[in-house]
């Protein structure tokens, strides 16, 4: 007799329960999360490179900085990483080497 009055083999087949009652993660979900943040990991490196490269930028139409100029273009260039992500090859290598099993 093991502790509490309960055999060994009781306590065995109830850490075995207690085993199966775990809920399994879908793998095809854990594809679409891996997939989704590594085209995020993405959309910042574009980022990145569009603020990097637009930094010195001319006003087409106005000769003087509106107040919102500067948060106008951060905000297009924020949707345009992000419209892109994907495209440029960074997440899906990313992609391949975290999801090697």
């Amino acid at each position: 007799m093991g502790y509490f009055g309960l055999n060994s083999i009781g306590t065995q087949s109830a850490a075995i329960d207690a085993q199966q009652n775990i809920p399994k993660i879908d793998e095809n979900a854990q594809e679409d999360a891996l997939r989704e943040q590594t085209d995020a990991f993405e959309s910042v490196i574009i980022k990145m490179m569009l603020d990097n490269a637009m930094k010195d930028e001319k006003n087409l139409f106005s000769s003087q900085n509106d107040p919102g100029d500067k948060i106008y273009k951060s905000m297009y260039r924020d949707e345009l990483s992000k419209v892109s992500a994907g495209s440029f090859g960074f997440s899906e290598m990313l992609y391949e080497y975290l999801s090697r099993k």
